[in-house]
């Protein structure tokens, strides 16, 4: 069986209609105009949105401003020096006490084109996933399936949380729903690149962009499939280490056993970092944890237990965290080896030593650890290992100094973790107007990914709360993205109850 009826009960709760008048108004509203909303994300999703790629990047502001320009809002692209434009749009409510500012962005992943089974902008439908042979189909001429799904970069992350705020727009104002709430969007250009301009961008615009909360509509809902409001992130550091050898690299016959081997040496060095079960050796690595809060540990005795299942659907014999299940483990910081090269593999590799090897780390940090402290906490750990450690590609010198030397580069674009409390007033009318629409939602005090939260909040002093709308099994950041239908349609109930909120 491909899920268990506990899964399937959850999927058909979340799936069950809205109570609420703006998410019945959305709801009725999405019935009749599935066709209209789907054209407009598929156009929105085959502009290629690569940070990096400034020509298309632009693209996708324009056309993100010109969606909000034909909902009558007047659009602004907001720019600093280096950086992708961020897209701001207001809706001033007369007498509102109150302002809402919805985050989403609109840049994507860096991608392989040809590890995806269809182009990553020409977006497709299928009628189910494409792990389970789903098979390409025409847009239907009446109603979307909601198991089909988009194939498309960002048809999760994040492009459907833009389309569902928009659509849930188009839904209040057919069903004649007044807002209650001053309401802000800002659509930024570089989150997947780390966000380093996100902070300039809201220093340099502080009056349009401050307000009573920010809502992250970012992430996916919970791998049960029931919706979750989350209210904090991890914060993340990267580091780059690479490992030096000979100059150039050497006949493994000649001259193996004599001339150290980049690659075994890197291996070795990283092994140091854990154990078997994923515990993290490195001195001090979990010292200035803040605990949770009674709410925060209650939420997550409340939540789910996914484990088992997630382990049947990633084939996974065993999980790290020494017994911890995967709710408990998010609130601790972990350490994790993006990726790792040397030389050449399989059909290409040669009968050498190599002369380098290159690894990325990313440090998952929470409340109450410093991104930089975690950082240096690593390059202590890579010193008491034996080797010198430079920030800078050594020169002949250097290396025939030392038995071993690593470069190590901490990126710049690393950030703190972010942890709202679920005590506040506005915590809990989030909830409230979230449970109204999609019925009782699980509360996290953490999501497992990154967002610069603490960015907003340092800046602008105002709290932070996500509200995740995509499927988990999304294949979000790799190859064959994909958005299940039924999830943009319950974002949509969602995002108008927010609105209305």
């Amino acid at each position: 069986m491909y899920r268990s009826v506990a899964f399937c009960l959850s999927i058909a709760a979340f799936a069950a209609a809205p109570n609420s008048p703006p998410a019945q108004a959305a709801h009725s509203y999405r019935q009749a105009h599935e066709h209209a909303i789907i054209a407009e994300f598929l156009d929105l999703l085959a502009i290629p949105n690569l940070a990096s790629d400034t020509t298309n990047i632009r693209r996708n502001a324009e056309a993100i401003a010109g969606m909000l320009g034909k909902r009558g809002i007047q659009p602004k692209l907001l720019e600093v020096p280096g950086a992708p434009p961020a897209v701001f749009g207001e809706i001033r409510t007369p007498g509102a006490r109150r302002t809402i500012v919805f985050y989403a962005h609109y840049d994507g992943q860096p991608l392989d084109p040809k590890e995806w089974a269809t182009p990553p902008w020409q977006p497709v439908l299928r009628d189910k996933p494409l792990e389970r042979d789903g098979k390409v189909i025409p847009l239907p001429q009446n109603r979307f399936e909601g198991e089909s799904r988009i194939y498309a970069r960002s048809s999760s992350d994040d492009k459907a949380p833009i389309i569902a705020m928009l659509s849930a727009l188009d839904a209040l104002h057919a069903g004649k729903i007044p807002l209650q709430s001053n309401i802000r969007f800002i659509f930024e250009g570089e989150e997947e690149a780390g966000s380093p301009h996100l902070g300039q961008i809201i220093a340099a615009n502080k009056d349009l962009l401050t307000g009573d909360v920010w809502l992250i509509c970012d992430g996916p809902v919970n791998q049960s499939r029931r919706p979750q409001i989350v209210f904090g992130a991890r914060g993340v550091q990267t580091l780059d280490i690479t490992v030096y050898g000979p100059a150039h690299e050497l006949h493994s016959g000649h001259y193996g056993n004599w001339a150290p081997n980049p690659a075994q040496m890197l291996a070795r060095l990283l092994a140091s970092m854990k154990d078997y079960d994923g515990r993290v050796f490195i001195d001090h690595f979990y010292d200035g944890i803040e605990p949770l809060s009674a709410t925060e540990k209650r939420a997550i005795a409340e939540a789910p237990n996914v484990d088992a299942e997630l382990k049947r659907e990633f084939w996974l014999g065993r999980t790290d965290g020494g017994g911890k299940s995967l709710l408990e483990l998010l609130n601790e910081p972990s350490l994790n080896i993006r990726g790792m090269a040397s030389s050449r593999i399989g059909a290409q590799a040669s009968n050498v030593i190599p002369s380098t090897a290159m690894a990325t780390i990313d440090i998952r940090l929470v409340k109450g650890i410093d991104h930089l402290v975690a950082a240096q906490r690593v390059i202590d750990h890579i010193r008491k290992q034996g080797y010198f450690v430079v920030d800078h590609d050594p020169d002949a010198q250097t290396r025939m100094a030392h038995s071993r030397v690593t470069k190590v580069v901490v990126s710049a674009s690393g950030y703190n973790a972010s942890r709202t409390s679920m005590d506040l007033p506005i915590s809990r009318a989030v909830v409230a107007a979230a449970e109204g629409a999609v019925g009782p939602v699980i509360k996290l005090p953490t999501a497992g990914g990154s967002t610069p939260l603490v960015v907003i909040e340092d800046i602008l002093k105002v709290p932070t709360i996500s509200t995740p709308i995509v499927n988990h099994d999304n294949n979000q950041h790799s190859f064959n993205e994909n958005l299940r239908i039924q999830n943009l349609w319950d974002g949509i109930d969602l995002m108008a109850a927010l609105l209305a909120m």
